[in-house]
């Protein structure tokens, strides 16, 4: 399963973003889909979670209310919309797949290349 992520760029703080991911390979629609992100010197840190059917999905409380992230199975994507940016938010954003739902790091099977959010204050 290869995953492409798309959609970082440079914010001012209380705008809006929205990530893209697209997951092709085989079995690539059977997937749980999340996002993390990571900032320089830290470890990579669960931001949101969907199941492939999208009718589950959890999020870090630091982010809950302001981000929302949905699946699109015919098309094999997943979203994260941000709203609300902070300059804490600033961070690289990857996108995970797993057989399991992929609400912490054991369960990702597989990680996208990543994508810069940058927001300014």
């Amino acid at each position: 399963v290869q995953l492409q992520a798309s959609g970082g760029g440079l914010v001012q703080a209380g705008g809006s973003l929205r990530l893209s991911c697209v997951a092709s390979g085989r079995g690539s629609d059977n997937y749980h889909m999340g996002w993390y992100r990571q900032t320089p010197g830290n470890e990579r840190q669960f931001v949101a979670a969907i199941t492939w059917s999208g009718d589950v999905s959890n999020y870090a409380h630091s982010v809950k209310g302001r981000f929302s992230i949905s699946i699109d199975n015919p098309e094999n994507t997943v979203y994260l919309q941000m709203d609300n940016l902070k300059p804490e938010d600033t961070a690289v954003y990857y996108c995970a797949a797993g057989l399991k739902y992929v609400a912490n790091t054991g369960r990702v099977d597989y990680w996208g290349q990543g994508t810069q959010v940058t927001v300014s204050s």
